[in-house]
């Protein structure tokens, strides 16, 4: 009997975690295993040829199958069983893994609401951006989920509990160091002993991998010592694993050994060996883009030869060197999350002009990278922050994370290309299109997309502009099927950029 038959019928959590759990998971399922079949809402799977109906459109709900002549309400539990089963017809392929996953995922959803309840955001808007991801990505069928731990030993470092925290200061034998580039940021922290170097660790990481041989060797042996905690906390941004240190502005990136949505979220050593290559060639971009946006440097990482991966930590430019005066930067997968406090779009009465500033600062420095330096950015909703002004108008845009970058020189311009349309049109401009749309119905948002794109000179873009399909990424799939998580496979969209 797998978890789905021993937890169902289970104890409720409350019907808001429900829905947060359900509606990316039904967004895979419609994306990647069904077909619509004509009544509204109602769609058809393919493998099983049942009927499944749900509410709302962006962020599906209230998912219904038909069953014996009528429709029967599903529990999120009854809906991991039915995906699990549509899934083994689909591909003959088992997969005991998955659902327990997705409902861990429900799970966490329902600790971090209770968590939210009872604590107070931050009161930096940047930061509550960063920390509002309930719902988390969009088409993942497990967002939330965390390795299946004990609510206690992930919570207190949780981003959407709203979670700060200090970091342990480790003191690395000075023979033993790695590190790369500049780390200067990490000297700051503390004071080593003598021969001594700082590496500070995650207190979640420093848990997960404190009982292995090798730590526990290091020591005892002296080559790795316990030192007090950072005297500042940090925050834990939208990526788990990355946190903001305000005091320095800076951000510190660490590894984690904890599957997050398709990976084990570790720094991993052949990524952090090509790192400044890739930085470079990205720091190397923005300097040459006329307008304002900017890049957030991975300077440099710092880690120790005998836990190369596990205690690696990455120093990553701050803010406030790149900001424009008086801009506030937020996180532009918090403007699509329901419930952000902070969010531009919520007072908006007419959107054109917010869109076309936003098209306006995001999509050039993107295509501009690609076509004239050969730079893949990954710019999708969590790795592009948007800075706006008083009015709350886009006026600059901010990409990070080098270790998701690609270069044309180590992958094909098509592959390069598809990644790029996924990261900035599928995952970036449909959702906050989406999101625009359902609060101002009636508005197009397509025909500035389309012009946005258009003043480019990027060969691919005349066929992007009247292909029926876009790229869409099938993170169920990929999941149960067990593939890493860099195999990104595709399938194709319907492109709303061909409808003039």
């Amino acid at each position: 009997m797998d978890r789905v038959d021993r937890m169902h019928p289970r104890d409720r959590v409350p019907e808001p975690a429900d829905a947060y759990a359900a509606a990316p998971l039904l967004n895979c399922l419609l994306r990647e295993a069904a077909d619509p079949a004509g009544e509204q809402g109602v769609h058809r799977l393919r493998a099983g040829g049942r009927l499944l109906r749900v509410r709302g459109a962006r962020r599906p709900r209230d998912p219904e199958l038909h069953t014996d002549g009528t429709w029967h309400p599903l529990t999120h539990a009854e809906l991991v069983k039915l995906a699990a089963e549509e899934l083994r017809q689909a591909t003959g392929l088992s997969n005991p893994e998955l659902p327990g996953e997705m409902l861990d995922s429900r799970d966490a959803v329902a600790a971090i609401l209770a968590a939210r309840a009872r604590t107070t955001p931050s009161p930096d808007p940047y930061v509550r951006s960063e920390q509002s991801l309930i719902t988390g990505h969009p088409h993942h069928p497990a967002p939330k989920a965390r390795g299946g731990g004990p609510v206690a030993s992930w919570l207190p470092y949780a981003p959407e509990a709203h979670a700060r925290f200090p970091l342990t200061l480790l003191g690395v034998r000075e023979d033993t160091v790695v590190e790369e580039g500049d780390t200067t940021a990490l000297d700051a922290l503390g004071t080593a002993p003598p021969g001594y170097r700082l590496l500070p660790a995650h207190p979640w990481q420093l848990d997960l991998i404190g009982g292995r041989p090798e730590i526990r060797e290091a020591f005892e042996d002296g080559r790795l010592l316990r030192l007090d905690g950072t005297p500042g906390t940090v925050w834990p941004t939208a990526a788990i694993r990355t946190v903001y240190a305000p005091g320095g502005d800076h951000f510190l990136k660490f590894s984690l050994d904890v599957r997050i949505t398709n990976d084990i979220r570790r720094l991993w050593r052949h990524d952090l060996l090509k790192l400044r290559r890739t930085d470079a060639a990205a720091v190397a971009a923005f300097a040459a883009h006329p307008g304002p946006a900017a890049w957030l440097s991975d300077r440099g990482y710092r880690t120790a030869g005998f836990a190369f991966e596990e205690l690696a930590v990455l120093v990553r430019d701050g803010l406030r060197p790149h900001l424009l005066p008086d801009a506030t930067p937020l996180l532009a997968a918090a403007l699509v999350e329901e419930g952000f406090d902070g969010s531009p779009l919520a007072r908006l009465t007419d959107p054109a002009a917010w869109w076309t500033a936003y098209l306006r600062q995001v999509v050039p420095p993107a295509l501009e990278a690609f076509e004239r330096h050969g730079v893949v950015l990954e710019a999708h909703l969590q790795n592009t922050l948007i800075a706006v002004d008083a009015a709350g108008l886009p006026v600059q845009a901010l990409f990070r994370d080098a270790e998701g970058v690609k270069l044309l020189t180590d992958v094909s311009r098509k592959a390069g290309w598809e990644r790029l349309v996924y990261c900035l049109v599928v995952n970036n401009l449909t959702e906050v299109a989406a999101l625009l749309s359902e609060r101002h119905p009636g508005w197009n948002p397509w025909p500035a997309a389309r012009a946005e794109l258009a003043r480019h000179p990027v060969p691919e873009i005349p066929a992007l502009l009247a292909s029926p399909t876009l790229p869409g990424k099938t993170n169920l799939l990929l999941r149960w099927t067990g593939a890493d998580g860099a195999d990104a496979r595709y399938l194709p969209l319907p492109n709303p950029l061909a409808c003039r």
